[in-house]
């Protein structure tokens, strides 16, 4: 049976630089005051195998990825030491490594187009070009090129799910079923209430 449109969930993960940094309650903020709602929230070491598994991508992903890479190294005329596939599975190993150093803040967020809000919050990956006014663009400068330069993941603050499908993937990495909370804000009544015939005494 299809989720109704006010129950559609996302995954948000609040990274370690989110952590270190002190911005879990500003991130939080900016997502609750939307009107969607928290539904699980757990702090946790991420381990090795459930990154594996969350940035589940193909041999094409990574063929793809690595002959980029090729090409850039070839620019630059650095030299060439891996066959692409392995440099295209060596950004996925930088993000393991990235997301397995400290604690992560892991959380479903529910409510009507949840996962299109959170992203447009969230801003683009690349914390540089991400717009003003989103979490990525306001608090971080990292940029690819520097990552690139340090061979790391590009420390971007949040993951969050690119649609819903990704997020239905995602979640059960993350959580078992029994985690998620269901429970009624007050809010989703003048959000979601057809008639809005409560509100007067």
């Amino acid at each position: 049976m299809p989720t109704h449109q006010k129950k559609e969930r996302t995954l948000i993960i609040l990274k370690p630089d989110a952590i270190q940094r002190a911005l879990m309650g500003e991130i939080i903020r900016r997502i609750e005051r939307t009107g969607l709602k928290f539904t699980a929230m757990k702090l946790a070491l991420a381990s090795e195998d459930q990154c594996w598994k969350h940035y589940s991508k193909d041999d094409e992903w990574y063929q793809k990825k690595g002959e980029r890479m090729v090409g850039d190294r070839k620019e630059h005329n650095l030299p060439i030491e891996k066959e692409p596939m392995e440099y295209g599975k060596d950004i996925i190993r930088t993000i393991v490594d990235y997301l397995t150093c400290g604690p992560s803040l892991i959380a479903i967020v529910e409510g009507h187009a949840a996962t299109m809000i959170v992203k447009k919050l969230v801003g683009g990956t690349e914390p540089t070009s991400s717009d003003i006014g989103t979490i990525r663009g306001d608090f971080t400068v990292d940029s690819y090129s520097l990552s690139a330069l340090d061979n790391r993941a590009v420390r971007n603050l949040v993951h969050c799910s690119e649609d819903s499908a990704e997020a239905e993937r995602e979640i059960p990495i993350w959580f078992q079923e029994n985690e998620i909370i269901n429970y009624r804000l007050v809010q989703e009544q003048i959000l979601y209430d057809v008639n809005l015939d409560g509100i007067l005494e």
